[in-house]
């Protein structure tokens, strides 16, 4: 089962999530500061990040901004206002989901798997690695490269990227690629989308405000390139 490094300041949450997630069999640790969860990231090595945003001291952001500078690793935040400006920071800043406090932890552990999971795409007989301009995509190695550099990606970024990718010139609406890429099957929450869209055009543009590979199609969705 997945190792998961909780951040939380507010005791009672710590625990009840830290105990609902054990009981399902994963190994938790817990902080209840930015400073230090960051220094029990060495040590634990946790397969994923629950992080809250109202953090003292180091907020969440800035600790997924620290996570991000040289980690890839899988991170939900939880927060306790889903319409906050502050979850639209966070996912700009790298964050791969968010939770709105308080959840269930079946809940929680759904968007843990989701944001886990491997990745399977669509297209048998499709290869190993596809090349698309500069950018070549492993789908076997689920590796990026550009120009034959390889492109760090979040989880949430390369599901998306593996997915537009598996259909180009294809339109898919915010709608559907919550569903495909998060798995959120109800109206989710077009900011995952855009965020990691513009997360990803920063990573593999040329130009992210005039964008090559995603381009958007107002009114639509985003379908994938090349120009």
């Amino acid at each position: 089962m997945p190792r998961v490094l909780l951040i939380e300041d507010d005791p009672s949450v710590r625990e009840g999530v830290e105990l609902g997630l054990r009981r399902r069999g994963h190994e938790v640790r817990g902080a209840a500061t930015g400073e230090a969860g960051l220094a029990l990231l060495g040590e634990f090595r946790p397969d994923l990040l629950l992080l809250d945003l109202m953090l003292p001291g180091m907020n969440g952001v800035q600790v997924c901004r620290r996570v991000r500078e040289d980690s890839q690793l899988p991170i939900i935040m939880l927060t306790a206002r889903g319409d906050d400006f502050d979850v639209v920071v966070g996912l700009e800043a790298g964050a791969d989901d968010y939770i709105v406090k308080p959840a269930r932890t079946e809940v929680i552990e759904a968007r843990i798997r989701a944001v886990l999971r491997r990745i399977e795409e669509p297209g048998a007989g499709r290869p190993a690695v596809e090349f698309h301009g500069e950018l070549a995509i492993d789908r076997t190695g689920l590796a990026v490269a550009k120009s034959g550099v390889r492109v760090a990606l979040a989880p949430s970024e390369l599901k998306l990227l593996l997915h537009l990718s598996a259909a180009p010139e294809q339109v898919f609406s915010r709608q559907q690629l919550l569903e495909h890429v998060w798995e959120h099957s109800y109206h989710g929450d077009a900011r995952l989308v855009d965020a990691c869209v513009r997360r990803l055009r920063n990573k593999i543009e040329d130009v992210p405000g005039t964008p090559r590979y995603i381009q958007t199609l107002r009114g639509f969705g985003y379908r994938f390139g090349p120009l």
